[in-house]
């Protein structure tokens, strides 16, 4: 089977192209070539194809490669029904869910603890982490008993902030 396809030439860093027909089991650099049609550099966009030839290839079953057929369509060379023409590819995101524009909005500033209050070890003693659990007036009872520091006086407001009170 016969392919028509690009084969490179030209010197490092500036590609230009030959159109060529050869066997499609063949690497498009190996001196296999059945024909040369044409030529395009992809710098100026210069296409110098051979159509009549082109035509006659196509019409005993070679195969253009995509970048071929687009070449041919810019030169309004008529194709056969069976040659694929390249469609406009499609940009696809992986992941977009993990794009910024599809996530949550989040708040400007985030929400600082409106009172962060420090509790020591020491402060947590077995009779007030039972305070906890118990009802208000148990705790408070609790809490004359324990010593008079400040850090009883913290875990007693805290204890009574943390029960509901019953109305």
């Amino acid at each position: 089977m016969l392919a028509i396809r690009l084969q490179r030439l030209g010197r490092k860093g500036y590609p230009v192209y030959r159109v060529a027909v050869q066997e499609a089991q063949r690497h498009p650099s190996s001196g296999r070539v059945v024909a040369y049609v044409g030529s395009y550099n992809p710098h100026t966009k210069a296409t110098n194809l051979d159509v009549e030839k082109i035509e006659k290839y196509l019409s005993t079953g070679a195969q253009p490669s995509p970048r071929v057929v687009k070449l041919l369509v810019q030169e309004k060379v008529k194709l056969p029904s069976w040659v694929q023409k390249a469609g406009k590819k499609e940009k696809s995101t992986r992941n977009p869910e993990k794009l910024r524009k599809n996530q949550p909005e989040q708040p400007a500033e985030p929400e600082a603890p409106a009172e962060v209050e420090e509790v020591s070890v020491e402060a947590e003693t077995p009779a007030e982490e039972q305070a906890t659990e118990e009802p208000a007036v148990e705790v408070e009872e609790k809490a004359e008993e324990a010593e008079e520091t400040p850090e009883a006086e913290t875990a007693k407001a805290e204890a009574e902030e943390s029960t509901p009170e019953k109305e």
